[in-house]
């Protein structure tokens, strides 16, 4: 899942190279905290966070099917 969760992101972003996919286990939910350029936060979330609830979406359905729980949380780390 964090293969697709990073493809995913890196072709909508401008800067590919400062994407960041990590997983963290909490309560059986595997959380991918993702990490990537201040500039191109506003397009992976897109309007009215349309983008980031369809990633959401696809990285549920996709997880289901293998039997597992995930979910995606963008982590900013102040650095602006």
């Amino acid at each position: 899942m964090q293969a697709f969760l990073e493809y995913i992101v890196k072709g909508l972003v401008q800067n590919p190279g400062a994407v960041t996919v990590t997983p963290v286990q909490r309560e059986g939910v595997t959380i991918y905290e993702l990490r990537l350029d201040a500039q191109d936060v506003g397009k992976i979330i897109g309007r009215q966070g349309m983008t980031i609830n369809a990633i959401r979406s696809l990285l549920l359905a996709g997880s289901s099917k293998k039997g597992l729980r995930c979910s995606v949380e963008i982590v900013e780390d102040g650095s602006v």
